[in-house]
């Protein structure tokens, strides 16, 4: 009898099953999204080079401060997404692949996910 997976166990194994469908090229990229419980990460991602094209995190310079509860709400989530849509912009990309990396679409990485298409990026 095999113990129950944890919690961590069983992302990680949803991730896995997304990354085998989901694959970054120069063309279409891959927006790959990381949340921490005080932060929220962003890549641009070509995975056939095994290249990051731009990064964008609550932690940076741009975004620390203006949130009131830090990095860890939808409201600095949104603030990501806007500011990568920006820098995707910038250095040429338009169209990305979302990998949600075996989190819930609801909350902060919605919060992200919406407010990157609003800032004109397709996927």
């Amino acid at each position: 009898m095999s113990p129950v997976p944890s919690k961590i166990q069983r992302r990680a194994r949803r991730k896995r099953g997304i990354r085998k469908r989901i694959l970054g090229s120069p063309s279409r990229p891959r927006l790959s999204v990381f949340r921490s419980l005080r932060h929220i990460y962003a890549q641009i991602i070509d995975d056939l080079s095994g290249r990051t094209l731009l990064a964008v995190s609550s932690v940076s310079p741009r975004i620390v401060g203006k949130s009131k509860a830090g990095g860890g709400n939808c409201e600095a989530a949104a603030t990501v997404g806007r500011l990568l849509a920006e820098d995707a912009a910038k250095a040429g990309v338009r169209r990305v692949v979302f990998d949600r990396a075996g989190y819930a679409f609801h909350g902060r990485i919605r919060a992200l996910a919406d407010a990157a298409r609003k800032g004109g990026l397709e996927f």
